[in-house]
């Protein structure tokens, strides 16, 4: 039904008719469907993935039937439908009915001949079917021309064969009744049901109303002690079956029922049309009916089934129950795949309802917030303030205070994404304040965003306290999706910390809480392990996280963690000896961080492309960088190239005392580390080896390697002579053994001359002497390689860990430069021009 087009609900429906064959499939699915916002939950892919490879477990045949598909209103079901169909379990197969064609690709599952199709013209009776059905199952005594003309009349349709039948019982002439049986499919129908509804007693005209706004055993429960309802909701079910009245039974036990949807139809049309009118039809006044709603409304929550209560009580004009049954107990609604219909509700209502509820703003902010329509929601937020302030007792009501603590909250999460620090921490404090103190999902939400503030300001012991009260809190009422963004957060903190071994096991732990197939936030979690296992030298792993990492990101919108990749992935390449591979993916983390405007990462990225340029020789490149982005460290090292040790001293012990008061562990260590080189180039060997002896002392409890190792033949001396004086003999034993490996598996490349103007990897000569109006950069020559090789845009951007789009990019270039049109085409010109087997 209409419901199934949110595609949570669909799939979690979908799930439960999997359990009647296999009762324990989908546990995982369920869990990661119940994030409070989309886009929490992992990809649809990875929840799809993971349900095919459940299914793929069963091993009997089995049927899934989707009945009356034409429901269905949403592109994101459409694509989740064609995604399970794609991939099917050869065991599993599929029947869907619908009264139109269904948004998927049945073009190419027909030239597939994975698709049996039953039409129009398969679905009508014929006339020996239509004889046999009024005759024998409807137990009439028609003529051949009788039938005939009723066949043709109805054109075969079931409902209207059905609806003459049971108009026919009890006529005496009916041959009279067949001849005036004429008319659309509707107008007859609507003739029929009046036949059918007026030749019923009364009572059970008026359970057919009462019950129409129900599906299954609602009836007693809902029925009991209302004026003039039947005696036995389950008797006068029995009996409409027996009747052929257009109710179907949904089980073998005959507990659960629905009406055809058709006949539903009208009887929802009738009630509507009684509660119009000035007089009530069958005792369907307004009132009836709205305590028919709230009693269905109730029934709902009892059995928890918070979104059908939720919608009887919208029925039922409950404004006070529908708003309870929004809010929930600690996860409203809207964060459990009904915020458009709580929208649309809440847009429905007039101005003066809301204002005289000022929480009703408070919720339509919240779910404004939770649908991505974040402009709209300071507007909202200052309509319930107005409200609030209409009303009295305002300054001294608990519940009143809790909502100014609401409003603050919401305003705190609207800043993280402006990355609007005074905000964040104004508003977070607020609500902190205001806040019930047995609010903890939101007080949970405003110790989030005040950690996020603390962080962002690089209060690092602040945010610490902060993340840990977000985790003591939700072990009073359960996990959400804040404290895995705390659990995330208190990693990076510690990450920062040099706290290496504590930060990962806090990774770890929030990938558990990211639930199995991870939501979306675990690609941040990966990044984090891939940074901590690079300096551990655990390079593979390391990669690998990365390429999890990426695989999460790129299926998401606008996240600043595909540029962070960028940096991590160009280190990786700088620590193998591929420079220009470093430039040319730094170049691309820039591009994707302009496109989306992530000047935050900027400085990050350039720091990167500082040491790249470097380890090109262009000095002059680097100290633009440097100077542009006021890095103090990449200033240093620029120095350092250009041999002037005094000032990169001076530079570094500047930026020393400036951490070391902030209490930076991880860029104090970056410090010492360049200045014990600096020590050591300047000639002052005995402080060089005194200041990297305490840098060793700090990084040793954090296992770190890489950034002693990065520093290459100048740390590889500094740590020989330590290691001489006795300084840290297991340590520096350690790092030396991996400095000897990297000379042998990768020695130093010789530093060669780099245009900084446009970031593009110059052309090897031989390339630039090819035949084209403008060469291949080496990145291009890459994809080509491998496009050559027959592999898959998406296998491309895995294998170099790119972006899809970035992917595609490339291609496009590609084939501009080669002046070609398609594949195959690039292929054939680049063995003409010997491009081919340059890399």
């Amino acid at each position: 039904d209409e419901g199934n087009n949110d595609p949570a609900r669909f799939l979690s429906y979908l799930v439960a008719a999997l359990r009647t064959i296999a009762p324990n499939i989908g546990e995982s699915v369920l869990s990661v469907l119940e994030a409070p916002q989309a886009d929490q939950r992992p990809p649809e892919e990875s929840i799809l993935t993971a349900l095919l490879n459940e299914i793929a477990t069963i091993e009997e045949d089995f049927v899934l039937v989707l009945d009356d598909y034409h429901a269905i209103d949403s592109k994101k079901v459409d694509d989740t439908l064609t995604f399970l169909l794609e991939h099917l379990p050869p065991q599993m197969h599929v029947i869907m009915t619908t009264r139109e064609d269904p948004a998927i690709p049945l073009a190419r599952l027909r030239a597939r001949d994975q698709l049996a199709e039953m039409r129009v013209a398969d679905l009508r009776f014929t006339p020996s079917e239509a004889a046999a059905f009024l005759n024998q199952v409807m137990g009439l005594s028609l003529s051949a021309e009788d039938i005939d003309a009723l066949e043709r009349r109805t054109e075969g349709w079931i409902a209207g064969l059905q609806l003459a039948a049971l108009s026919l019982q009890g006529h005496k002439d009916t041959t009279g009744f067949v001849k005036s049986f004429t008319g659309s499919h509707h107008f007859v129908m609507d003739y029929l049901v009046e036949e059918v509804l007026q030749q019923q007693p009364e009572s059970v005209q008026r359970f057919l109303l009462d019950t129409s706004i129900l599906g299954g055993p609602l009836c007693d429960a809902v029925l009991v002690d209302m004026p003039g309802a039947a005696s036995s909701g389950q008797e006068t079910l029995e009996y409409l079956e027996h009747a052929n009245l257009f109710i179907v039974p949904l089980d073998n036990e005959r507990r659960w029922y629905r009406y055809h949807h058709l006949f539903a139809d009208l009887l929802r049309q009738r009630l509507l049309k009684s509660s119009q009118g000035s007089a009530s039809f069958n005792g369907h006044g307004r009132e009836r009916i709205g305590e028919l709603h709230v009693r269905a409304s109730r029934w709902y929550e009892d059995n928890g089934l918070q979104i059908e209560a939720f919608h009887h009580a919208v029925a039922a004009n409950d404004v006070e129950r529908a708003e309870r049954l929004i809010e929930g107990e600690g996860v409203p609604l809207h964060f459990r795949g009904a915020g458009a219909h709580v929208l649309d509700w809440l847009g429905s209502l007039p101005q003066e309802v809301l204002n005289a509820r000022p929480s009703l703003w408070v919720t339509y902010a919240s779910a404004l917030m939770m649908t991505g329509q974040h402009t709209e929601v300071e507007q909202k937020l200052q309509a319930a303030e107005t409200a609030l302030h209409h009303q009295p007792g305002t300054a001294t009501d608990d519940s009143a205070r809790d909502l100014i603590g609401r409003i603050a909250s919401l305003r705190a999460t609207l800043a993280v994404t402006h990355h609007d620090i005074e905000a964040l921490i104004v508003q977070s404090r607020r609500a902190l304040e205001f806040l019930h103190p047995d609010n903890l999902p939101l007080r949970t939400a405003a110790n989030w965003t005040l950690g996020h503030a603390y962080q962002l300001q690089g209060n690092r012991a602040a945010a610490s306290r902060a993340y840990n009260e977000v985790i003591s809190i939700s072990k009073a009422f359960g996990s959400s999706i804040y404290t895995t963004a705390a659990t995330l957060c208190l990693g990076q903190v510690q990450e920062a910390q040099n706290q290496l071994y504590q930060a990962a096991e806090t990774y770890r732990q929030g990938l558990l809480l990211a639930g199995d197939p991870p939501r979306p936030i675990a690609c941040e979690m990966h990044l984090g392990l891939a940074r901590i296992y690079y300096q551990w030298n655990g390079l593979d792993t390391a990669l690998e996280h990365g390429q999890k990492c990426l695989q999460l990101a790129q299926q998401m919108d606008s996240v600043d963690t595909i540029a962070a990749h960028g940096v991590f992935l160009a280190r990786v390449k700088l620590a193998q000896g591929d420079a220009p591979g470093a430039v040319a993916l730094l170049a691309e983390a820039e591009l994707f961080a302009h496109r989306h405007s992530f000047m935050h990462v900027l400085p990050e990225i350039a720091a990167a492309r500082v040491l790249a340029l470097l380890c090109l020789g262009d000095v002059a490149a680097a100290a633009h960088l440097a100077r542009t982005h006021e890095l103090p460290m990449s200033q240093a090292r620029v120095h350092l190239a250009q041999g002037d040790t005094s000032a990169a001293l001076e530079g570094l012990a500047h930026w020393r005392i400036h951490v070391e008061a902030k209490d930076w562990a991880d860029e104090q260590l970056k410090a010492m580390l360049l200045q014990a080189v600096a020590l050591h180039a300047h000639g002052d060997k005995d402080s060089a080896v005194q200041t990297l002896s305490d840098a060793l002392a700090m990084a040793k409890p954090g296992g770190f390697v890489r950034i002693f190792v990065d520093e290459r033949t100048p740390m590889s001396q500094l740590v020989s002579e330590a290691l001489a004086r006795g300084v840290m003999p297991d340590y520096t034993g350690q790092l030396l053994s991996v400095f000897d490996a990297e000379k042998r598996d990768r020695p130093e490349r010789p530093h060669t001359p780099y245009l900084p103007a446009s970031l593009a990897v110059s052309p090897s000569p031989a390339v630039a002497a090819l035949p084209l109006i403008e060469p291949l950069s080496e990145r291009e020559l890459e994809v080509l390689q491998l496009i050559t090789q027959g592999l898959s845009n998406h296998e491309i951007s895995q294998r170099l860990f790119l972006a899809l789009s970035t992917v595609k990019g490339h291609n496009r270039v590609i084939f501009s430069k080669l002046q070609v049109q398609r594949r195959t085409e690039a292929v054939a010109r680049a063995r003409e021009l010997g491009l081919l087997g340059l890399q």
